[in-house]
């Protein structure tokens, strides 16, 4: 039977937000996923625009080659948290970077549900 077991987002220090301070690849270390093929990382992604003006963000889905690897959203100035990713699996180790249009502007949080066999 699986198990579920929730934990801080690997980049979160103490389960606090995350800043995205590159407008780049290959971006923030947001995530690295559980090792292996056996078990899967459900993660939960929350974007917080702080500035004025609307604001492209760019995930590196397991590898930062575009387009293959990348979810963009635009968020919208000062709108609360807005939801990124609703639980997508990840595994293998695999990393979620991120980047924006401007830098120092969006706040990531989240958490992941890891998954055991």
């Amino acid at each position: 039977m699986a198990s579920f077991t929730k934990q801080l987002l690997s980049g979160s220090t103490n389960g606090k937000a995350i800043l995205v301070t590159g407008t780049a690849t290959a971006g923030v270390p947001i995530h690295t996923a559980v090792s292996g093929t056996s078990d899967l990382d459900e993660i939960w992604i929350y974007g917080v625009n702080s500035s004025t003006n609307s604001v492209k963000l760019t995930l590196e889905w397991g590898e930062v080659v575009a387009p293959d690897g990348n979810i963009e959203v635009s968020i919208a100035p000062e709108s609360g948290l807005f939801l990124i990713t609703p639980g997508l699996l990840l595994q293998n180790s695999l990393v979620v970077n991120a980047f924006s249009s401007a830098a120092n502007v969006i706040l990531i949080h989240g958490f992941v549900n890891r998954i055991t066999a």
